[in-house]
């Protein structure tokens, strides 16, 4: 609103931000009913490859459409056209052999190519009435991947729709069934209502963070152990940032969904400049990490997303080290560990001079990414708790970490914040160039807010972390700045609760006084019994 004075009346900007909130919060409902109901028998974490991938082809669909348009529409009014004609031009109706003149640049600049008449609008509007619909869709698939053949993109590209299976008897026994049901996804994702132009990024980028969350709610362990909470996601992304504007190589070397990855992107905004480096062990997994990229604009020269396991066969060897490094690997994961006898030799594992146990890979990943971090970088690493203060090869690898001056701050956060397990987790922060020979312990555990059947952090509650850490004093029962030897001293016991003494909320009782009011009970007590048996007495004499 906008008063006579043509000044911003007070409040405007608040009730923008509102309607705003609402606004999201609507589509996001209607993200998730939608997808509940499209579902029907089919298991909610099974169906989420079909709901994502039509996002995802929806999205690269009106993203190139867009590029194209406006390219076109330039290129027209240089060469003299007129405003109508320029306007005019729309890629999406456009023959397919003229687009294929200008398939080698579009590769070039974007990665993939994909026929006008194979955008997600133009096949949606046929699909009704196309009895070969689930062979459409995979024909489509596979030619949008096999056009980054050759090309920068294509591994990035590769195998990306080998989750959207369009034959699968998920969707139907018969090809009517699968094909109906296809109708119905096609129709309902290309309903939602999402931004075109420049806030398209942001709105596809949303609607899949939101989809991703509540797929991982509802799936419980076998789906949430992949997906880190955004609140979580943004503490860590700042912590690995250290007051940086911008770094130029992020790197999560269990990278999931990439969520983590992303949230670089979202802090610090979009950057020609920053590459995001992730591998990723699950193949569903890896699939949904590459189209979260895409989703979020990140050009396929821009990230480095590998399938494998990081421990045993790292893919960036080429590439490290990295400005900073955030990840949430699996807890108490087993791996090969001493029964090959190479590992011991790797460089990264080496200089603590005993391996990780086989059954508890924890501090595997976490020399790792000590390796692979530059000299002023910094890492922030969920931990399981017990690799705090279990003995043995763990011990040892404390013990390194803490004698070299490698842990900059411990910090324990509070139970039930992550999906498929409820425990208290820790974040460890890892530098190489230190201030001080301390390190710093967080207890964070009372920082949350219950949200449902979770806790979660709210802003205020990660900004109280992050200022924690970054004043680096200590504070009466939550912080405590503690030196190499004091930790020496207690066997490289890094848990939180070893240092900071939490706050006695037990009421203090005053023991003369309780004596006193005790005294003056009994007495009374005395004086009572006195007077009953003086009246019982009195009554026995009257018989």
């Amino acid at each position: 609103m906008m008063s006579g004075t043509g000044k911003e009346e007070p409040g405007d900007g608040i009730e923008d931000i509102v309607a705003a909130m609402i606004e999201r919060a609507e589509l996001h409902r209607t993200i998730w009913r939608i997808a509940n109901d499209l579902r029907g028998s089919v298991d909610g974490w099974d169906f989420k490859s079909y709901v994502l991938g039509f996002l995802f082809y929806r999205f690269i669909s009106e993203n190139l459409t867009e590029y194209m348009n406006v390219s076109q529409r330039e290129g027209i009014l240089a060469e003299g056209g007129s405003v109508e004609e320029a306007a005019s031009f729309d890629y999406a109706a456009l023959d397919d052999a003229v687009a294929e003149t200008d398939r080698e640049g579009i590769v070039r600049e974007r990665g993939f190519f994909i026929r006008p008449s194979d955008l997600f609008s133009n096949v949606r509007a046929r699909a009704a009435s196309d009895e070969d619909l689930n062979e459409t869709l995979a024909r489509v698939f596979r030619y949008v991947e096999n056009s980054a053949r050759g090309s920068g993109a294509e591994s990035d590209l590769r195998g990306l729709f080998d989750d959207v299976d369009v034959n699968s008897t998920k969707l139907g026994n018969t090809v009517a069934q699968r094909n109906a049901k296809l109708v119905k996804i096609m129709n309902a994702i290309g309903d939602l209502p999402l931004e075109h132009g420049a806030a398209q990024i942001d709105a596809f980028g949303d609607a899949y963070e939101y989809l991703m969350t509540m797929y991982a709610s509802s799936a419980g362990k076998s789906g949430g152990e992949f997906y880190t909470p955004q609140e979580v996601a943004d503490v860590l992304a700042k912590l690995a940032l250290d007051g940086r504007r911008d770094v130029s190589r992020v790197y999560d070397p269990c990278a999931g969904s990439g969520s983590l990855l992303l949230k670089y992107a979202k802090i610090l905004g979009p950057s020609s400049r920053r590459q995001y480096f992730g591998q990723e062990i699950n193949l569903t997994t890896y699939n949904l990490c590459r189209i979260n990229m895409f989703l979020h604009d990140v050009n396929f020269s821009n990230f480095d997303i590998a399938l494998g396991d990081t421990l045993t066969e790292p893919a960036h060897w080429d590439y490290q080290p990295f400005d900073a490094i955030v990840s949430n690997p699996p807890y108490s994961t087993k791996w090969v560990g001493k029964d090959d006898d190479s590992l011991i030799n790797d460089p990264r594992f080496a200089p603590a001079g005993v391996l990780a146990p086989k059954s508890k890979a924890d501090l595997a990943f976490t020399m790792h990414m000590l390796h692979w971090l530059a000299e002023d970088g910094t890492a922030a690493i969920v931990e399981f708790p017990g690799v705090l203060y279990r003995g043995a090869a763990e011990g040892k690898i404390r013990r390194y970490l803490v004698d070299n001056n490698f842990v900059h701050a411990v910090i324990q956060l509070p139970p039930d914040l992550f999906f498929g397990t409820t425990i208290a987790t820790c974040i460890i922060v890892l530098k190489k160039a230190r201030p001080d020979y301390s390190v710093l312990f967080v207890d964070a555990s009372g920082e949350f807010v219950r949200d449902g059947n979770k806790n979660r952090l709210t802003q205020e509650n990660q900004e109280r972390i992050l200022s924690l850490v970054s004043d680096r004093q200590p504070v009466d029962h939550v912080a405590a700045l503690v030196s190499i030897d004091d930790i020496k001293d207690n066997d490289w016991n890094l848990s939180v609760s070893s240092y900071v003494e939490p706050e006695d909320t037990r009421e203090q009782v005053d023991i003369v006084e309780l004596n006193a009011r005790i005294a003056g009970i009994v007495e009374r007590q005395q004086a009572l019994r006195a007077s009953i048996d003086a009246i019982v007495a009195e009554l026995e004499a009257d018989r």
